[in-house]
């Protein structure tokens, strides 16, 4: 693992900035990033798709999108947690390339609400070699789940959370990072359920990243809920939200996307909570990749210019 030293000597030193002093320019509403999973077919080579080399990731979306923001995914990178050769030619793609790295995303690292106390510290313990890799490339955050066992109820599970998240949150702030949630499946997918959990945590370095689609809660006892509305999710995260995450799937003749009304939620993000940070796009539709993110970016940019002038 890279010892302090190696951060300190390789990265500037991060001071704790205002909560959205990282991303704006005083002539937009926000900036517009690219999550990784928009290419996942690509990067994780599946059939029928021209395989993608994660480590130019940010070359891609620079020289293909136009886009100098990037969100990394730690699944594409699973066998090269321990190569700091390779973290170093990671960074260095993205330097030449003039790209801001934003965050990474951090799945099957363990839950952080697991109700067993050890299984818990273990998962915490999982994600801090994530977060020093985001230490390394200049990212404000690491995105994680805030998963547990939902039989546990709604109020338990809460508390669990919170404390896997709390503990994680106290590390990455010695790193001068943030831990951000992302709804994401169970009762992540419910707004008051992960807001209430935001409110438990109660930490500087612990925040939300709320998705425009992953609303789908599930059957779980004592919850009415199996859908979550969207649009009031996102307004109840947007308090604690550190970014955001645009989702999509598919685009109507007109490029509005068909599952979320882009104007409605960004009026919710932009206008009612002032949000001015990046915006990422994850585009998970059918067809062809490159297609969906050019789609998205196009959405995204028309109705910030609309806003701009409302």
């Amino acid at each position: 693992m890279l010892s302090r030293r190696d951060f300190l000597a390789s990265s500037a030193a991060v001071t704790l900035l205002p909560r959205f002093a990282f991303t704006a320019e005083p002539t937009e509403l926000f900036k517009i990033s690219l999550a990784q999973w928009s290419h996942n077919r690509a990067f994780f080579g599946r059939a029928g798709v021209e395989k993608k080399d994660p480590l130019k990731f940010a070359e891609i979306s620079a020289k293909d999108y136009g886009i100098n923001a990037i969100e990394y995914v730690n699944q594409f990178y699973k066998d090269k947690k321990k190569d700091e050769a390779y973290l170093k030619d990671l960074k260095k793609v993205a330097d030449d390339n003039k790209v801001v790295s934003v965050l990474i995303m951090c799945d099957g690292e363990g839950n952080l609400g697991n109700p067993d106390e050890k299984a818990r510290t273990t998962a915490v313990d999982n994600h801090k070699r994530w977060a020093e890799w985001a230490k390394f490339l200049g990212c404000h955050s690491i995105r994680v789940n805030a998963a547990s066992d939902w039989k546990k109820g709604f109020a338990e599970t809460q508390k669990l959370a919170a404390d896997g998240l709390r503990k994680l949150s106290e590390f990455t702030d010695t790193l001068g990072l943030n831990t951000i949630v992302e709804n994401h499946g169970g009762l992540s997918s419910h707004g008051e359920w992960l807001a209430g959990v935001m409110k438990m945590v109660d930490h500087k370095r612990c925040g939300t990243l709320p998705d425009f689609g992953n609303f789908g809660i599930g059957k779980i006892e004592g919850v009415k809920e199996t859908e979550y509305d969207r649009y009031k999710g996102v307004d109840e995260l947007m308090p604690f939200a550190k970014g955001v995450s645009a989702k999509s799937h598919a685009f109507d003749k007109d490029g509005n996307e068909t599952k979320t009304d882009y104007r409605k939620m960004l009026q919710i993000v932009c206008k009612k909570h002032k949000y001015t940070g990046y915006i990422g796009i994850e585009f998970e539709g059918g067809g062809d990749e490159a297609v969906g993110v050019k789609a998205t970016k196009k959405l995204l940019e028309t109705v910030r210019a609309e806003l701009a002038k409302g």
